[in-house]
């Protein structure tokens, strides 16, 4: 887990302190199914360890994570994708990384670079949120067809209000700043300090007595699992990842063109 160049999910601690850095810098730490489940297992094991009271969760190289890995998860076939459980649902190994968790300590998000999807959605399942001011951020489900949905109700549970439905909704990319200003984000830190802040954020947690700390992280993780859990159900039976407007969308990102008219189908 410790020795691998790539794609991989390292882990180290620290005065109290986890690390967890998700380690593909070659593909901006675009998650693939079996690097989600890595992640997982990682989680599970900061979650057992005694050492451990808090983590800091980054990603190597020039980004936080850029998504989903598209080769993987988007152009697949349609009996591929058909048979496939949507990442987003209940059950699928993204949607469960922090469900399992016993002792809910908490996992601070260390955001850098691109910050999109998949990546975003990370992001928004930690506790808390610690930002490079430089960083792209971007609910890019929204233009790939597969629906803004779940952002937006973390972006709503974390207070961002009406600027939580125009970024969801256009699918545009948005500033640290901005998303700071409508209440996202813990700290914004200046340009390529984000992991040192979220460690000194982690210190202070850390500080604390572990047991005050977990119980009052399980009741912020309970009612935002609940939010999560409502939305995952009210839009299971969606399926945009078989529309042809889902297809359209992919095809034009791998062609890297506009995408043509969509037909809502």
């Amino acid at each position: 887990m410790n020795d691998s160049d790539g794609d991989t999910i390292k882990y180290s601690v620290k005065d109290r302190i986890a690390h967890i850095e998700i380690n593909r810098p070659a593909k901006h730490n675009a998650l693939t199914n079996a690097l989600t489940l890595n992640l997982g297992e990682v989680l599970a094991i900061f979650d057992a360890d005694l050492q451990a009271n808090v983590a800091v969760l980054s990603g190597r190289g020039k980004s936080f994570c850029a998504g989903a890995d598209i080769a993987e998860s988007q152009m697949a076939s349609r009996e591929e994708m058909a048979a496939s459980r949507d990442q987003m649902s209940i059950g699928h190994p993204f949607f469960e990384l922090f469900s399992r968790s016993l002792n809910n300590k908490p996992v601070i998000a260390s955001l850098h670079g691109n910050v999109l999807g998949l990546g975003l959605g990370l992001a928004l399942d930690c506790d808390l949120i610690v930002c490079d001011e430089t960083a792209r951020l971007q609910v890019t489900e929204t233009p790939r067809g597969l629906g803004g949905y779940r952002h937006l109700a973390l972006m709503k549970a974390r207070g961002c209000g009406i600027w939580a439905d125009e970024v969801c909704l256009t699918g545009r990319l948005f500033s640290a700043a901005e998303a700071q200003s409508a209440g996202l984000f813990n700290r914004v830190a200046p340009v390529g300090t984000a992991l040192d802040v979220a460690l000194g954020l982690a210190g202070e947690i850390a500080a604390n007595p572990p047991l005050s700390v977990r119980e009052t992280n399980r009741i912020r993780r309970w009612h935002f699992s609940r939010l999560v859990r409502s939305v995952a159900f009210e839009t299971g039976h969606l399926k945009l990842h078989l529309t042809e407007d889902f297809q359209e969308a992919v095809r034009a990102v791998v062609e890297k063109r506009k995408p043509g008219a969509f037909a809502a189908r």
